[in-house]
């Protein structure tokens, strides 16, 4: 209501009811100061609640960035170390066709010698017994056998190294 409504005689009414909208507007004026009041907390309420969020995320974006590096480095040791192994297989299974190659012609240099020794024995078994008859002499001292293949000249091959490598190896066992 305006100021020149309450000065007029008709308006003795509206005065009455003015009071009850002052009192009203007043009680209005105060509810909406308490509600103006709550968005205000309600406001700040939600900043610092916003800024507590943006915080963690911060702290965990951070916390995912040093585990990241952590995780990295582990990697890179994990990496050389399976290197390092992996040299140190290729010399072992090098070493070891080696081996293998070594125990073949080992293997065949015993048949070899048990071949030999066989020979010697039924030769010295046919000598006693005077069976056989079919020894040959090759020259030079009667001992016959002994004589032929049994000579340091004829056995010369016998003591040669075993010159097994990592190729022949590879050769050999296809590895």
């Amino acid at each position: 209501m305006n100021k020149t409504e309450l000065g007029s005689p008709t308006s003795n009414l509206s005065i009455s009811t003015t009071g009850l909208q002052n009192s009203g507007s007043e009680s209005d004026l105060r509810q909406r100061d308490l509600i103006d009041e709550r968005k205000r907390k309600r406001k700040q309420s939600n900043r610092e609640s916003a800024r507590r969020s943006r915080l963690r995320k911060q702290k965990h974006v951070d916390d995912l960035t040093a585990q990241v590096a952590h995780l990295r480095k582990e990697n890179g040791q994990i990496v050389a170390g399976i290197a390092v192994t992996t040299e140190h297989y290729v010399t072992v299974e090098a070493e070891n066709s080696i081996l293998r190659a070594q125990l073949l012609e080992l293997n065949h240099r015993l048949e070899s010698l048990n071949e030999i020794v066989e020979l010697v024995e039924s030769s010295s078994f046919e000598m006693e017994t005077g069976q056989g008859g079919g020894i040959v002499d090759y020259g030079g001292g009667g001992g016959g056998f002994y004589d032929g293949v049994m000579s340091t000249l004829n056995l010369g091959f016998y003591n040669q190294p075993i010159m097994a490598s990592a190729s022949t190896a590879g050769d050999v066992f296809n590895c």
